[in-house]
């Protein structure tokens, strides 16, 4: 099964390297969507079908942390799989996320820990 994926990070550097590090990973890839903040990122989730939703927390206009919040909250996008991908570090902001259902992964990161963590949040894949 490809993924239909979208990136949601302000920095435009990030979100390359991530999408680069996405096609490297050796995931199945359909359609990859990139947003600059929160807001960008729910316009685009209303207008087209995602599987995986790859989000940075500190942004400006809407972060991580409230699109998430937008994101469990709504019916139609509350089973998205999120992978938040930041440099946090606080342990209780982690934990806090943590407890909305997605996973987390630090930047940087290697094809291998995103492959890793994506066949676990997303699951049923087939194995390449």
């Amino acid at each position: 099964m490809a993924l239909n994926v979208l990136v949601v990070d302000d920095s435009s550097v990030m979100r390359s390297m991530i999408i680069k590090t996405l096609r490297l990973c050796g995931v199945d890839l359909s359609e990859v969507h990139e947003a600059s903040n929160g807001q960008e990122g729910l316009a685009i989730l209303r207008d087209h079908w995602v599987d995986l939703a790859l989000i940075d927390i500190n942004m400006p206009v809407m972060n991580g942390e409230q699109m998430i919040e937008h994101i469990k909250s709504n019916p139609d996008t509350e089973d998205l799989a999120v992978i938040v991908v930041s440099t946090e570090s606080s342990e209780t902001r982690i934990d806090k996320l943590l407890d909305k259902g997605v996973q987390f992964i630090h930047k940087p990161f290697t094809p291998e820990t995103l492959r890793e963590i994506i066949l676990t949040t997303v699951g049923g894949l087939d194995e390449q």
